[in-house]
């Protein structure tokens, strides 16, 4: 039986993760107040928003005073692409990240030293509150690159002072070797490549039960207690929720503590939390669903400014430390799939078909669960004055899946059907059909 891995101890808090509410909400304000002003003084779009709506960083003297301000959305930041959203000069960013955006452009992100150093600090305090210690190896198994996980991840890990594997994703053969021969405590990955992992370490006869792993830190994509369930289960492991998005750092903005493991504490010190009506924008009290709302408090290069999420859910009161929690997530407000840890929308796979002349903008998503993992299949007409062989039509297949990979950074099947042979719709078009089991 594997040791489980304990709670950090009350002395290895930092202060502010004890501290009363009127603290917190003290260096919030503090906080906010120079968000807003850095951001407003340095960010013309931002400053041009602020005008429009009439509110100044004068106006915001208390934490109720930011609902008064304007929201940030994926959309800015794709207008101002590449780098108009950055509040310092390129001399001062030291490092930017990419998230799949739609039109082909990315929503990129940027990073000042202090901004690395805080993202590390968030990362290593999600671990710590994990379990983990300076003695713990890390595996981590999130892509490198432009996608904030691997990276994030790394460098958390890194200032926590454990040992860090850097894997990095996919090439299940060697994740298990390195499993095998190199006995890391501790695991970042998505939940659904964990059961994968799971499954190609019993074919490769290493019992779960038997191997190093004590720990797994999970995130990326929405995951249910089920899920949870069986890694636990099967891994015997600790599976731990962590929560980020690029936009608004990367991994990090939440996690889960190991004593209680009831959803991820949001670190309220760097980023302040809001639900609103998806339909109205207006705030709701905590307990109430509805849109998750960021604003940072802290970040340099990227300060951003009530950013939404468009993920759905609520805010609780804190458990095992003092910042509140956010609730499962139950879905999304826009069109939105999460595809193995990758975004993506209909309108960009509708984008790379309309490229396309022998196609129609007639499309349909279809996601399933395949074993583990998430399996997408892209069904679209042909026009109807085209006409193609078997063989032609797979060629029309093979370039559209090559696109959506290169552009999306997703892998798919593609069906390509006669004219009108897809539902049509006598309102909004029906562009997906979800067929996942839900949380």
């Amino acid at each position: 039986m594997k040791a489980r891995l304990k709670a950090p101890p009350a002395g290895a808090l930092e202060p502010i993760e004890v501290a009363s509410r009127d603290e917190l909400a003290a260096l919030q304000l503090k906080r906010l107040k120079w968000s807003v002003r850095h951001t407003y003084d340095n960010v013309e779009h931002y400053r041009t928003k602020c005008q429009a709506k009439g509110v100044h960083p004068e106006d915001l003297k208390s934490l109720e005073d930011l609902r008064h301000f304007p929201f940030t959305t994926k959309d800015d930041l794709r207008l101002n692409y590449p780098f108009g959203m950055f509040a310092v000069p390129m001399e001062k960013v030291v490092r930017v990240h990419a998230s799949s955006g739609t039109t082909g452009l990315p929503t990129v992100v940027g990073y000042t030293r202090n901004d690395i150093d805080m993202w590390a600090g968030c990362v290593a305090r999600a671990l710590r509150n994990a379990g983990a210690c300076t003695s713990h190896k890390v595996q981590v198994a999130y892509g490198y690159g432009l996608f904030t996980g691997g990276l994030g991840a790394h460098y958390g890990a890194e200032q926590l002072g454990c040992t860090v594997i850097p894997m990095s994703g996919g090439q299940t053969e060697k994740q298990v070797q390195l499993i095998r021969d190199f006995q890391p405590d501790i695991i970042m990955v998505t939940p659904s490549y964990m059961l994968v992992l799971l499954d190609a370490l019993e074919a490769a006869g290493i019992d779960p039960l038997e191997c190093s792993l004590k720990l797994g830190v999970f995130g990326a994509e929405p995951w249910t207690e089920s899920m949870r369930a069986e890694i636990e289960r099967r891994g015997g492991i600790d599976a731990i929720d962590i929560y980020g998005l690029s936009e608004v750092l990367g991994p990090g903005v939440a996690c889960e503590c190991i004593e209680t493991k009831d959803g991820p504490h949001i670190y309220e010190d760097h980023f302040y939390p809001e639900i609103v009506n998806p339909e109205t924008g207006e705030p709701v009290a905590d307990g109430e669903m509805g849109e998750l709302v960021f604003t940072s408090l802290t970040k340099e290069a990227l300060p951003i400014i009530r950013y939404r999420t468009r993920d759905l859910s609520r805010l609780l009161p804190g458990t095992a430390r003092s910042f509140r929690r956010m609730g499962k997530i139950t879905g999304r407000s826009d069109d939105m799939l999460i595809i193995r840890g990758v975004n993506l929308f209909p309108s960009q796979v509708e984008e790379l078909i309309l490229k396309n002349g022998s196609l129609a903008p007639h499309y349909l998503l279809e996601v399933n669960r395949q074993g583990h993992l998430d399996d997408l299949t892209v069904k679209v007409e042909l026009r109807p004055d085209v006409i193609l062989d078997d063989r032609d039509k797979s060629a029309v297949a093979t370039d559209l899946k090559h696109h959506i990979k290169s552009y999306i950074g997703v892998s798919t099947k593609v069906s390509i059907v006669e004219p009108d042979s897809l539902p049509r719709s006598l309102g909004k078009a029906k562009r997906v059909i979800d067929n996942r089991p839900k949380a």
